[in-house]
């Protein structure tokens, strides 16, 4: 018989919605790519899904940082 707690989950699989952060990058560059992938309308002289990829890329640090100062506080890391 395996090890578990209360909730009926063994001890190492409890909850990380820290982790959702882990998402963000996914849905930036791949989910909302057939929505902005648009070349008339420019931003900055720059056609708007190359602008979409320019803002989406720092937000992939972000996403990381989030997740790993979430995973933090709940004392994991």
């Amino acid at each position: 018989m395996r090890n578990q707690t209360s909730g009926g989950r063994s001890p190492g699989s409890r909850r990380r919605p820290a982790l959702l952060w882990l998402l963000l990058p996914y849905a930036l560059f791949l989910g909302v790519l057939p929505l902005v992938n648009r070349v008339t309308p420019t931003v900055l002289g720059l056609p708007f899904l190359f602008f979409w990829m320019l803002l989406a890329t720092p937000a992939t640090p972000l996403a990381v940082w989030l997740a790993r100062r979430g995973d933090r506080a709940r004392g994991r890391i």
